[in-house]
Formats: C-alpha cells, sequence, structure tokens
C-alpha cells in the first residue's frame, strides 16, 4: 500500500494544473511544475529530519533522506535554470552558460537561487554522510539546515515589501512544510501498531496549530496582495487562493474529525497499522493538492 505514497507527484503537479486553468489571464512562471516539486521534496525532508523529535527511540532514516534531498537540489537547480531563461527572454534550451552566469551573479533572484541550491545540496551531502556513518550524524542538523533553506525564498519574496510580510511569508511556509512532511514522513517509514500509537497522537498535538497558522498566515498574506475580497472572484491570484482556502478548510474539518476517532483508536492500539496508513495517505494525497495550488500562486502574477 506505501507505494501509493508515489501518487503524490502526480497529484500535487494536478493542484499545480488547477491553478494554472484558474489563473486563466493572469501571467504564470513556466517555472510552477519544478517549484510544486521542490517543495514537496524539502517538505519532506523537514518531515523526516523531525521525525526523531516526536519520539527519541526513532533512528534517522539517513537512506531516504539522501534521495530525497538530492531530487530537491535537482528541482532547485532546474529552477534557477527556468527563471534565468525567463529573465533573458530565451528557451531554457538556449539559455548559454554566460546568460546564465549573468543571472547569478547580477540579478538578486539568481543570487537567492544559488543559496537554495547551496543549502539543499548540503542538506544531501551531510544526509549521505549520515548514511555512512550514522554514530557521527544528527539529523538536528539537517532540521536547522533545510528550515532555513525552506525560509530563504519566501523571506525574500513577493510579501518581503509590506511591514512583517517577510515573517508572515516564512511562518506560513514553514508551518506547511512541518504539517505535510512529517505525515508523510510517518507514512513512509511508520510499521507497525505500536509506532503508530506513540507517534501518531505526537504529531497530531503539532499538526492543529500547525494547520491553523498555514490557514491564518496564508488568508493574511493573500488579502495583503490582493488588496481586498472582490479580487478572490475577479482575478486569478484571489481564484487559486479561494481554492486553496476551501481545501485548507476541507484538511482542518478531516483532522478534527480524525482527531475524535483516529488518534484515540491508535493510541489504544484498537487500529491496525495499515488502517493507519491508509488514512495517512488520503490526508497526504489532500495536503500534496494543496501544495500544487500554494506552489503556483507563488509564481502567479
Amino acid at each position: 500500500m506505501r507505494w501509493l505514497l508515489l501518487l503524490v507527484i502526480p497529484v500535487a503537479l494536478g493542484g499545480a494544473a488547477l491553478a494554472w486553468a484558474l489563473a486563466a489571464d493572469d501571467p504564470v512562471q513556466a517555472e510552477a511544475p519544478v517549484r510544486v516539486l521542490a517543495d514537496c521534496a524539502g517538505a519532506t525532508v523537514l518531515g523526516l529530519a523531525g521525525l526523531p523529535r516526536l519520539w527519541d527511540r526513532l533512528v534517522p532514516r539517513w537512506r531516504p533522506l539522501t534521495v530525497l534531498a538530492a531530487v530537491w537540489a535537482g528541482m532547485e537547480f532546474a529552477m534557477l535554470v527556468l527563471e534565468a531563461a525567463e529573465v533573458q527572454g530565451v528557451p531554457a534550451r538556449r539559455l548559454s552558460a554566460a546568460r546564465f552566469g549573468d543571472y547569478l551573479t547580477h540579478v538578486s533572484g539568481g543570487q537567492i537561487g544559488i543559496a537554495l541550491l547551496i543549502g539543499s545540496v548540503s542538506v544531501a551531502a551531510y544526509s549521505a554522510f549520515g548514511f555512512r556513518q550514522p554514530d557521527r550524524a544528527t539529523a538536528d542538523l539537517v532540521l536547522v539546515f533545510t528550515a532555513v533553506t525552506l525560509a530563504l525564498r519566501p523571506i525574500t519574496g513577493h510579501m518581503s515589501q509590506q511591514s512583517f510580510g517577510s515573517v508572515l511569508a516564512a511562518v506560513h511556509a514553514l508551518a506547511a512544510a512541518a504539517w505535510f512532511g512529517m505525515l508523510l514522513a510517518l507514512a513512509l517509514t511508520v510499521r507497525t501498531r505500536g509506532e503508530w500509537a506513540v507517534l501518531l497522537p505526537r504529531y497530531s498535538n503539532w499538526a492543529l496549530p500547525l494547520v491553523v497558522t498555514v490557514a491564518v498566515t496564508g488568508i493574511v498574506n493573500g488579502l495583503v496582495r490582493i488588496g481586498g475580497v472582490s479580487p478572490l472572484v475577479t482575478s486569478g491570484y484571489g481564484r487559486i487562493l479561494l481554492a486553496k482556502t476551501i481545501l485548507v478548510t476541507v484538511l482542518l474539518a478531516l483532522g478534527w474529525w480524525w482527531r475524535r476517532g483516529w488518534v484515540p483508536k491508535v493510541a489504544d492500539h484498537r487500529m491496525a497499522a495499515d488502517d493507519s496508513l491508509r488514512r495517512a495517505i488520503v490526508e497526504v494525497l489532500v495536503m500534496a493538492s494543496v501544495f500544487g495550488l500554494a506552489a503556483t500562486l507563488a509564481v502567479t502574477a
């Protein structure tokens, strides 16, 4: 059943496609699908690195950390190439090394992209070291580097021009990454009923404040950006924001329902591991569609 987690990729891309359709005439940058995959990979790395914080008996999963961090780094490099091509006004396949270098050295977006690439590559390299020398590595270092790297883009994004905008954007991005990434990490790594009994209630205690933070900061950021309520239906950006808000509300309701039913049963060892995994997969897939919308929203004018 765990193979169903691979559906995260098409579902997230489907969310991006829906956002593209909702944008209508509003321009969406071409790197939106790559941004979706980068955000999902980075969030999963954050979640895997954070799992030992939920239960100190857990051993860091260095192999998936290395693979996913490498995927994340690859997506960040692809983002750099696509952004450079867009700024230079040429197709990505025709982007010369000279033009790419000019973008990296003279455009602030390129410099931020370099920092993101360095951060993700560093996480991948350290995770590979952790795989080979697990006794000498700590997941906390991965957690810190991943969190800082994930916060770089929202800190320097469009909200940075508003009062406290950078703070709100960074909090929003990190809360969303932790909320999605830790549940996906649980689904990837938890095998037994006993592990679910310990970890799911602890995750649930974190998930509620995280999703409330995502909802509140997302609405505030969005309304500041569009300047009112009516653009929620009259602009492409507003329609994507509205669709994202609806899905987050659905997730809030689902989380509240499962917190009343699923979590108590798991905590009392009254639910099989496969049943818990099935529910986690459902919630992860809905979250992935939200990530698809959010990533496209971030690159919509």
